[in-house]
């Protein structure tokens, strides 16, 4: 019996991380599958397989170094698979399946983008996704990661060198939302409520302009007001109504210093309709009144000029 160590896996190479590496991509393409079934095969390249629609099984094969496992992947959920790893792509006659597909390694390049090595250094969730074991990750989009996808796919399409760094500065931020998601997919398996907290919380910075209450923002993540408050304030130490109150006021106080968006006006962009509501809601929560607020900030402008 070899007594040699067993080699290690995961998404990215260790030996990766000791030099400035970027993106070379293989092949990206939309396709819609219908009533399909693929045979095994493999990449030399890593793959991330995003579903657009429909829904599909990711199958991987259970070769030396790999288990045996089925990922039943549906709308905005995506796997990123390790270079080598035998899958294959199953969708049944329920309905087609629309998938947008990219794969690609790592390669030396003389240029000032952030290489993978830049990045884990900057930012730690990136950093312990270069250090991920497993060679499949399943994980679900939180609306970031597609448009992403879409634009690199865009700036691919158009094959002009002048468009390399919009490129590369894609792929850096494809590396960051992926890490990022990935840390929010451990809260959520290590602490189920939190999906639903972080899935308010995201409805409420969607909305906050509209006349919106607990019961809507309840209703966004299929739960009961009285659940989701209970939980909301176990995960983020205050009230659902609280919570959209400052974000409301803080929206408010970057109007009236940031634009000339007439004071009177303010109200209707933060989804507060009162008026005198909006007045006494404002001073309540900054001390002053939101003309006061206004003149306040102008006058420390021109004392600084």
């Amino acid at each position: 019996m070899s007594n040699d160590p067993a080699p290690s896996f995961g998404l990215f190479k260790r030996e990766w991380m000791n030099s400035e590496l970027h993106p070379l991509v293989y092949a990206y393409y939309y396709k819609q599958w219908s009533d399909y079934s693929m045979d095994y095969h493999t990449h030399d390249s890593i793959e991330i397989m995003y579903v657009i629609t429909g829904e599909c099984r990711i199958e991987t094969d259970s070769a030396p170094a790999y288990s045996s496992s089925s990922h039943a992947l549906r709308r905005s959920d995506f796997i990123v698979l390790d270079a080598n790893v035998p899958h294959r792509l199953i969708v049944d006659d329920r309905g087609p399946c629309r998938m947008l597909n990219i794969e690609f390694t790592m390669q030396e390049k003389a240029t000032s983008l952030p290489s993978l090595r830049a990045l884990a250094n900057e930012d730690p969730l990136v950093a312990e996704l270069t250090e991920e074991k497993s060679p499949v990750l399943v994980l679900r989009d939180n609306d970031e990661l597609y448009p992403l996808l879409k634009s690199l796919v865009l700036e691919l399409d158009a094959g002009e060198r002048r468009r390399e760094m919009r490129t590369g500065l894609l792929f850096a931020q494809l590396f960051v939302t992926l890490a990022h998601i990935r840390k929010e997919s451990l809260k959520v398996e290590e602490n189920p409520i939190h999906h639903y907290v972080k899935a308010a919380v995201h409805f409420i910075h969607h909305n906050y302009d509209r006349d919106i209450q607990v019961k809507d923002i309840a209703a966004s993540v299929n739960l009961h007001p009285g659940y989701l408050h209970r939980i909301f304030r176990e995960g983020t130490g205050e009230t659902v109504t609280a919570y959209l109150n400052e974000v409301r006021m803080a929206k408010a106080k970057m109007l009236l210093g940031q634009t000339d968006i007439p004071v009177a006006d303010i109200c209707d962009y933060v989804g507060v309709g009162s008026r005198p509501y909006f007045h006494a809601m404002f001073k309540k929560h900054t001390g002053m009144t939101p003309i006061a607020y206004r003149n306040s900030l102008q006058t420390h402008k021109y004392s600084i000029e």
